[in-house]
């Protein structure tokens, strides 16, 4: 009987892990239990736990609140603050507010340019990613502006991660931004907005002093944290020289989105600065003036290089500045194809060259008058003094006689004293006095060198446009570096005494050059603004006393007056102001024509204008750039 119940007992039986006894009264008293309990009750079956287990359940709990308890402390307490930043970033976003670019005024106070309303279409790839309907949004946005899917497709990836809008198309039509509009109302994540664009009045006119604007490179970007991925900045001229000042501050507008990043409230709003104006120096109806007479030379020479500049000779201030070929700057905003920008990079003629500033050319004889006013300071020559000019000077090797060289001029001029070399433009007279021949020592490369830069040759005058270039007055050390097997010899002297040779200049040097003679002895920092809002731009002299003579001044003045009137610029003879100039023809390398040139100021009284002409390759000066000069003049001092 006892084994039949133990049979029956067996289906009760609890597995366990571990072996422990069990009394038999425990069996006996769990059996009258299982009897008498309810039919629920009748499959438990009491046993001892062992302590152990308890323990480690006891452990197991404790370190499950232990883990917990350090992730909230590092959670509230250690990166408290990041995690509320991160969790408030994707409820609260700051969407910029770009600012309008200051605009830029000639010096009369008409606007040389205006910012445009237009209409961009915008997305914000994080939260476009986010919607199923992505690729849907993509390929409608492709089909409807006419633009290839991928790079649609791979600008929003690139910048996936960003929370704030990004243009995908600018300066959409008013009929496509309605339908935009009207088609992604209930989606936050495209949107239509209202912006401006930059727009050149007479951008070909001015294009190489306002030079243009295009988007920001990721390069630059890294430079300017400041700035959004499609922002535009200033790429050349007074756009990228004043960058700084004509961008303005950007504002900022604080709000709260939902999970869609549809805009629920606005928390906060700080307008943007608009950019600083700014006033120039330039004479907008010279600047198109002296454009127009260049521009019908150049279409009479066949040719398109050339370069211009007048300035003030008692400031610096620069009244017109124009370079041959030039650009239409508005291209570049309304969206230069590749083919279109490529035949500009292109073009043999560099149109983005600025030649005033960046064009270097041997001065030819615009140079001499420096010269001149050099050799009388340094008492080479009196004023009164006379040189005989053959046609020529020869020169003998001291060690080998029969070998000579021969410096020629141009002409015969018989007996010259300074104001007739410098009429005439004697080369015999300026080889004497600059290297030396015969009784007269000459002043020497090293002295020369010295005088020239002090005029401003050679250097960088510090004009408020990128991209200047300080030229060459070759002297010794110079030749040593570069050629270090030649000597430096006369002839390296007489040739720089011309304009010829190694030297290099640029139009703004010799335009410079010329107003210290014209003002007697300060070389001013050359500039194109008079004001930046309210603040007005001083003058700044770069030299004082050059030559603290003004008698040499004027004996150099009167040869310069002596040009017109008898010399190689007579053709201004009959202006209704009186003229003092130069002439130059300097020679180019190969069988290229040389470069014309004409740097002159009037009145001759009392200057108030500088006028600085080159034709690159156009021929003699006095034929390609004196009547440039006539008709400019005339016009000027008829106003």
């Amino acid at each position: 009987m006892l084994k039949k119940r133990q049979k029956n007992l067996e289906k009760y039986k609890i597995k366990r892990l571990s072996r422990e006894s069990i009394e038999a009264e425990e069996i006996f008293l769990d059996s009258k239990k299982i009897k008498e309990s309810p039919e629920s009750e009748r499959e438990k079956l009491e046993f001892p736990i062992k302590k152990g287990r308890v323990y480690f359940l006891y452990f197991l709990i404790a370190a499950l609140l232990l883990i917990l308890f350090i992730r909230v402390v590092d959670l509230q307490i250690i990166n408290g603050s990041y995690w509320r930043e991160l969790a408030e970033s994707n409820r609260i976003r700051s969407y910029p507010i770009k600012a309008l670019r200051g605009i830029i005024y000639d010096r009369k106070g008409d606007p040389l340019l205006f910012n445009k309303p237009k209409f961009d279409l915008l997305v914000v790839p994080a939260d476009l990613l986010k919607q199923e309907q992505a690729i849907d949004t993509i390929d409608y946005l492709s089909d409807f502006l006419k633009e290839p899917k991928e790079e649609i497709e791979d600008l929003i990836k690139r910048n996936a991660n960003l929370s704030v809008p990004i243009a995908i198309k600018e300066n959409i039509s008013k009929e496509m931004a309605l339908v935009l509009e009207s088609k992604f109302s209930e989606n936050p994540s495209v949107l239509v907005e209202t912006g401006s664009q930059r727009n050149y009045i007479d951008g070909l006119y001015f294009s190489h002093i306002l030079g243009y604007l295009r988007k920001i490179s990721p390069e630059e970007r890294q430079k300017r944290p400041d700035y959004l991925i499609d922002d535009w900045m200033g790429a050349d001229g007074l756009e990228l020289y004043y960058e700084d000042s004509l961008r303005g501050s950007y504002g900022e507008k604080l709000v709260e989105v939902d999970s869609q990043g549809e805009i629920k409230n606005i928390f906060a709003r700080k307008e943007s600065g608009s950019g600083k104006n700014i006033v120039l120096s330039i004479d907008s109806d010279l600047q198109k003036k002296l454009y127009d007479e260049l521009k019908k030379t150049l279409q009479r020479l066949k040719t398109d290089r050339a370069a211009a500049i007048a300035l003030n000779p008692n400031t610096g201030e620069i009244l017109s500045l124009v370079s041959f070929p030039n650009f239409d700057n508005n291209k570049f905003i309304q969206g230069l194809t590749i083919k279109d920008f490529e035949k500009i990079i292109e073009n043999p003629s560099k149109p983005f060259l600025n030649r005033v500033i960046s064009g270097v050319y041997p001065p030819g004889s615009t140079v001499k008058p420096l010269i001149a006013a050099a050799a009388l300071k340094e008492d080479i020559v009196t004023p009164n003094q006379t040189i005989n000019c053959t046609g020529s000077i020869t020169i003998y090797n001291k060690d080998y006689p029969n070998i000579f060289q021969i410096y020629h001029d141009w002409k015969t001029h018989g007996i010259t004293n300074i104001i007739k070399a410098i009429a005439e433009s004697c080369n015999v007279y300026f080889y004497t006095i600059g290297g030396g021949y015969g009784k007269i020592e000459g002043l020497g490369i090293e002295k020369i060198s010295y005088y020239l830069e002090k005029f401003g040759l050679g250097r960088v005058l510090g004009i408020d446009l990128p991209g200047e270039i300080k030229g060459l007055v070759p002297n010794k050390n110079w030749k040593k570096q570069v050629r270090p097997d030649e000597d430096w010899y006369i002839g390296d002297t007489y040739n720089v005494s011309i304009g010829q040779g190694d030297m290099m200049v640029t139009p703004l040097q010799v335009a410079l050059a010329t107003a210290v003679i014209a003002n007697e002895g300060i070389l001013f920092k050359p500039r194109l603004i008079n004001k930046i809002d309210n603040t007005f731009i001083s003058s700044q002299a770069l030299e004082k006393n050059i030559i603290a003579d003004p008698d040499i001044f004027k004996i150099v003045k009167k040869g310069m007056r002596e040009a017109v009137i008898s010399g190689s610029a007579k053709y201004l003879y009959d202006l209704p102001v009186r003229v003092a100039g130069k002439t130059g023809t300097a020679e180019a390398p190969g069988d290229k024509s040389p470069h014309g040139w004409f740097t002159c100021f009037a009145p001759y009284e009392k200057p108030e204008i500088v006028l600085t002409i080159l034709i690159e390759n156009g021929g003699e000066g006095s034929a390609v750039a004196v009547p440039v000069a006539k008709e400019v003049l005339r016009w000027y001092f008829s106003q």
